[in-house]
Parts: C-alpha cells; sequence; structure tokens
C-alpha cells in the first residue's frame, strides 16, 4: 500500500477502504508518511468530500491511534458531554454537579481555552487550588465516590487528532465537515463513555456560523457515536449572542454557581436543563424528558447540586468556600460602564466581537503561552431583544490592566445593533437529535 496511491485515488472522487484510511492514520501518526503528502490527503479529502463509512473509519483510526480510556472501574453507566464552544460558555461547571447529584456518574477530560476566554479548567482554577492533574487512580475513585471528576487531556488520547489538527490548521483544510466530526468524536470515543451528548453551537459567536451546517456537523457527530457502538445524542443551540450574561472566567464561575441556586439567566437555564435531560435519560435515569427535568430541578431546589459542586472543587484540590460566598472569587481591582449611544431595541449582537473584547481585557489567550486574568470580563446588562435607554448601561467591564480600554469600549459598541423595532425572538434550542427517541 502506498500513500501516493491513496492520495490520487481521493483526488480523483474514489472511496478509501478501511485499511487504507488504518494505513494512512497509523502512517502518519508514526512518522513514516511526510506531512507533505498528508497535506495532500486533507486538501483531496476537502475537496471530494467523505462518505459515512470513511468518516466513520478516520474517527475509529484516530481514537485507536493512542489510549482508549478503561472507564469499566467506574461504576454504573459513564455519560460524557461535548460543547463546540462559544462565549459565555460556562456550561460543564454548572450541569455536571445538576447531573451528578442525581445520581449519574460523569468522568470527563478537558482542555484550556484558546481565543476569547479560557476553557472549563481555566475557569475552574477560579478556585484556588483546584488542579486537574490528577492520576487515573484518583479520577476514578472521585468519580465513584462524588459522581464527578475532570482530568486535563492526555498526550496519549487520540494522538493523530493532535498531529492532524496542526497540520489542517496551516494548510487551509479545518473546514471541512468529516474532517471537524472525526476530530472531536475520535477524542470523546477514546475518553471510553459509554454514552455521549454533544451541544452543537451555531450563530456568529460559533465555529458553524450557519445553522444549516450546524445540523450536517451534528448528525455526521450522532452517527458517528451511534455506528461505534456509543449512544449519541446531540443539541443545536444558539451562539448569536453570548451565553447569559457573564464573559470572563471568574465572572462565567459565579453565573454558574447563581444557576446552580436556581438564580440563573434564562437561556443557560434551559440548557443546561436540556443537555442534562439527556444526559439523565442516556444513563438510564430517567424514562422521559418530564422525569428528568424534574429531577433536575429538584436537586437545584434542595441544594444538592450546589453541595455537588463543592464536593467535586474540594475533592480536586479546590478551595471550596468560594462555592457558597463568591465574593471569595478573583475580582479586578475597577468595574466600569459601558453606556448605551442610542434609544432602542437590541436588535443584534456581534456575539465573537464581545469574546474578543474580553479576550483584549486578558480574559483568554491569543496565544497558547498568554497568562490568563481570570478576573477581567464583561457583565452583559442588556441582550437581544431588550429595550435601553440612551446613557443607560449596555454593560459592565471588570478590568484590571487600562491599556486597551478605550480601544475596548469602541470594539464592545460596533457590536451592539440598536433599532426602533423589537426584534422577531428566535428559538434558543434549535434542535434535537436523540439516539433514544
Amino acid at each position: 500500500m502506498r500513500m501516493y496511491d491513496l492520495i490520487m485515488n481521493k483526488r480523483n472522487g474514489k472511496d478509501l477502504s478501511e485499511d487504507e484510511i488504518k494505513f494512512m492514520v497509523q502512517g502518519y501518526t508514526n512518522g513514516e508518511i511526510p506531512d507533505y503528502q498528508m497535506s495532500a490527503m486533507m486538501m483531496a479529502i476537502y475537496f471530494q468530500g467523505m462518505t459515512e463509512a470513511e468518516t466513520t473509519a478516520l474517527t475509529m483510526a484516530m481514537a485507536e491511534s493512542g489510549e482508549i480510556l478503561d472507564l469499566t472501574a467506574i461504576e454504573g453507566r459513564k455519560v460524557d458531554k461535548h460543547s463546540t464552544g462559544g462565549v459565555g460558555d460556562k456550561t460543564s461547571i454548572t450541569l455536571t454537579p445538576m447531573v451528578a447529584a442525581c445520581g449519574l456518574k460523569v468522568a470527563k477530560m478537558s482542555g484550556r481555552g484558546l481565543g476569547h476566554t479560557g476553557g472549563t479548567i481555566d475557569k475552574l482554577e477560579s478556585f484556588p487550588g483546584f488542579s486537574t492533574s490528577i492520576s487515573t487512580e484518583t479520577f476514578f475513585e472521585n468519580v465513584n465516590e462524588i459522581g464527578i471528576a475532570i482530568m486535563g487531556q492526555t498526550a496519549d488520547l487520540a494522538p493523530a487528532d493532535k498531529k492532524l489538527y496542526a497540520l489542517r490548521d496551516v494548510t487551509a483544510t479545518v473546514d471541512n465537515i468529516s474532517l471537524i466530526a472525526s476530530s472531536i468524536m475520535s477524542k470523546k470515543l477514546a475518553a471510553g463513555a459509554d454514552a455521549i451528548v454533544l451541544d452543537v453551537k451555531t450563530g456568529s459567536g460559533a465555529f458553524m456560523k450557519k445553522e444549516e451546517d450546524a445540523e450536517a456537523l451534528a448528525t455526521e457527530m450522532v452517527k458517528i457515536g451511534n455506528l461505534a457502538g456509543r449512544e449519541t445524542s446531540a443539541v443545536i443551540s444558539d451562539m448569536d449572542q453570548p451565553l447569559g450574561f457573564a464573559v470572563g472566567n471568574a465572572l462565567e464561575v459565579k453565573e454558574a454557581i447563581e444557576t446552580l441556586q436556581g438564580k440563573g439567566p434564562s437561556d443557560f437555564t434551559e440548557l443546561c436543563m436540556t443537555l442534562g435531560s439527556l444526559m439523565l435519560q442516556s444513563g438510564r435515569l430517567a424514562s422521559d424528558d418530564a422525569e428528568a427535568r424534574a429531577m433536575l430541578q429538584e436537586v437545584i431546589s434542595n441544594g444538592k447540586a450546589l453541595d455537588k459542586l463543592a464536593e467535586f472543587v474540594a475533592a480536586q484540590g479546590g478551595d471550596n468556600r468560594a462555592v457558597f460566598d463568591t465574593a471569595l472569587l478573583p475580582q479586578a481591582n475597577e468595574q466600569i460602564i459601558v453606556e448605551a449611544p442610542a434609544t432602542g431595541f437590541i436588535k443584534q449582537i456581534a456575539c465573537d466581537e464581545i469574546g474578543l473584547c474580553s479576550m483584549m481585557l486578558g480574559g483568554g489567550r491569543e496565544k497558547k503561552e498568554d497568562v490568563i486574568d481570570l478576573a477581567v470580563g464583561i457583565i452583559l446588562q442588556k441582550k437581544v431583544g431588550d429595550y435601553v435607554k440612551a446613557g443607560e448601561p449596555l454593560a459592565i467591564l471588570h478590568v484590571d490592566d487600562k491599556t486597551q480600554l478605550d480601544a475596548v469600549k469602541k470594539r464592545f459598541l460596533a457590536a451592539y445593533t440598536i433599532g426602533s423595532e423589537a426584534p422577531q425572538k428566535r428559538p434558543f434550542i434549535h434542535k434535537i437529535y436523540t439516539a433514544f427517541s
């Protein structure tokens, strides 16, 4: 088998066999196939596409390129959750204690953020001492004892994906549904869960800007997961404006805690309830959506979900006092109001621009080596559909370094469109794909 022949076949529109895809992925991971040949293959796939069978084979080959995490030491059915990311997405911090308080085991691997805000790990480090650098043994023990553990992704997990993504990133071949789906799902399959729930974002602040692209990605990933024997569901949720009101690490943690207290924003609360319902049904702890939502509401009302977050934080070395007193979370030096420039309805928010504003304040990384300021960020005061008067607060900026403050204010105001008529209300949850309906 020669890589040259595989490139030529794909370039000419022929399907690759499972064995050919395994040969290609193994050879590239081991360094036997050079970057220039794999670059040519990625470009051929970009233009010719992949069949469902090819995409599944690619995903499995990438998942099997390293360690497949064996979760059999954890009792019960394990359900994983993945989000394609967005502005203000603090979902895991609220969702995992909710479902764990209902009895579901959550063994999750997460990463750090690159871009407008930190990843789940960065946000959790708002609790002093919190660490995801735990052994596999501790990881399993914590899940069995308290129901949750979150660990940093290991280099041994789907190494082919890491190598391929770095190549795609510099060869303009990232934006292909099959390659995106295989990248995400290879890591999820290698993480070993019995079932997977996916949150696919769509809108100006999402990777998939168009709804039809989000639908195509969700459909592809659900098919891959189910063909691989992992019960997979997906939700398409709106990211045409930030999720909730908080953007920035410690600020998002505070909003996540408020949601566990039953005081969260309506959009964020609905997302947690929707994903939580799918997770409980996938875990066989609820028979339908109504039963699952009742269970989730109960652990919020009786405080068990909040207690579970505190238990989880303490188990991974964090100071959990901030769970019950959010004033102990990192605080920025100053709070600066951004005033509305006109009177009217908020018609549109360029969501990605709000994320960039947070990054400019120090809340995200432009480069991997950048250090995040966990305290800074933005608290929105008005969102799409709200009425605002000129001079009223649009947002409160939490600031430590004022170097880019004027540029941030200018960019933030340019992200808002204010008009005389109220915009048409759009559904927050666009579509749900379930494996068990």
